[in-house]
């Protein structure tokens, strides 16, 4: 059997299986017949989850294993994109609507938060995961008890099988096959990743509709064939094309979990290899595009300040009116001479479509004239983002960086990663 372990005749097991319509008793069979002295021990015991779930088990493990340093990758390049642009000011917006400012850098980090919280998902499913081992066909070890007569030496070779597989433990209770709840936990966080992908990529596709910020583009890149000037945000769409579809599956793996009766029914099979596989596959072809994206974000500094200038007068009102208060200023009055003055600019804007004049309307107010000299302070863009720029910092060395040093030395050897498509 050791000397035919890697000897696998996929077209025998293939025209096996035409015949016995299984899948794991056709690789028995052709087994058996290269290792004609071992055939009548082999699978003596054992059931076709045996084989199926422990294998689906070493296969998710590595998948989770190839899947976190990508995401790391993607991480560490957040981490130097918001602490290199922690304090640029950038106008914030809540219900899409102009809000008050944040920085570049800051809002990077809420994209950062939703990654390092799937890191935490998808390491503690990687470190929650143990073995089926050797549970028999409906779990009992029935099968095994009648080979060995000693329940210690049924718990060892359990034990063993596990760890040969690499495995420090195995599931205590199982049907025929280990929790399908496993299954949805793994396709949780997976399913979960694709919302965090989703939401950063919407925003990214926002902000190049905005020309603030775009993701690389190439120099001989076609974003339109009807359009030449055109520069689609095609990678953000690809990712969030993938996310939309790794989001679905979790329903899959929910409804397969709920409908497995008693100790397992076989209609979780066929559904659960499209998952699982589609799960996987989804959410490592979307993290490469997002490794590109992120190694190669481009900021429009001029446009972010255009769009602060449109829409800083108006923010600047309470501190116009705090300023005019310090001066010996009544706080009503000079609100309702705001209220007026921005109502008047706020209609040249909308309705003729003109910049907004506000601030040159409180020039030309003599109310105004004992903060005249201060304006330029008061609407410094820099005085409007609070903390923004530390909390970045703060937030990249005491909860992102202990984080990125579990990966240090895939992050060490990475190399830029170039799409082909």
């Amino acid at each position: 059997m050791e000397s035919n372990i890697h000897n696998i005749d996929f077209v025998a097991a293939a025209e096996e299986e035409k015949l016995t319509r299984h899948d794991v008793m056709a690789h028995v069979h052709v087994f058996a017949q290269q290792c004609p002295r071992a055939a009548p021990i082999i699978h003596l015991g054992a059931t076709s989850c045996f084989v199926g779930d422990n294998t689906d088990l070493i296969i998710i493990r590595d998948g989770l294993d190839l899947l976190l340093p990508r995401l790391a990758s993607v991480m560490q390049n957040l981490t130097k994109f918001a602490e290199h642009y922690r304090s640029l000011p950038t106008l914030g917006f809540t219900h899409l609507q102009p809000a008050q400012l944040t920085t570049v850098g800051k809002r990077a980090t809420l994209w950062l938060y939703d990654f390092l919280m799937d890191e935490r998902a998808l390491r503690r499913a990687r470190d929650d995961l143990r073995f089926r081992g050797a549970k028999g066909t409906t779990g009992t070890q029935a099968s095994f008890m009648q080979l060995f007569n000693d329940s210690a030496k049924v718990r060892t070779l359990d034990k063993k099988v596990a760890e040969l597989c690499g495995f420090d433990k195995t599931y205590p209770v199982t049907g025929q096959t280990y929790s399908r709840k496993v299954d949805l936990e793994v396709v949780a966080a997976l399913s979960s990743l694709g919302s965090t992908i989703h939401k950063m990529c919407s925003d990214l596709r926002l902000l190049a509709n905005m020309k603030e910020i775009e993701e690389p583009f190439e120099k001989s890149q076609i974003g339109s064939s009807a359009m030449p000037y055109k520069r689609n945000p095609m990678r953000s769409e690809r990712c969030c094309a993938l996310a939309r579809h790794l989001i679905t599956l979790f329903s899959n793996a929910a409804n397969t979990h709920a409908v497995q009766w008693f100790e397992r029914t076989l209609d979780d099979s066929a559904n659960k290899r499209l998952t699982l596989s589609e799960a996987f596959l989804s959410a490592d072809a979307a993290l490469m595009v997002l490794v590109n994206i992120t190694q190669g974000l481009v900021v429009y500094p001029k446009v972010i300040e255009k769009r602060i200038n449109q829409e800083l007068p108006f923010m600047s009102a309470e501190n116009l009116i705090m300023a005019m208060v310090k001066k010996g200023g009544d706080r009503q009055i000079c609100h309702e001479k705001i209220r007026v003055l921005s109502q008047e600019a706020g209609t040249q804007v909308k309705q003729f479509g003109k910049d907004n004049d506000f601030l040159d309307r409180v020039r030309a107010d003599p109310y105004f004239k004992p903060i005249l000299g201060d304006l330029d302070g008061l609407l410094d863009p820099s005085t409007y983002i609070g903390r923004a720029a530390e909390q970045v910092s703060e937030f990249i060395e005491e909860e992102v960086q202990p984080v990125l040093d579990i990966y240090k030395e895939h992050l060490k050897n990475e190399k830029p990663v170039t799409l082909n498509i």
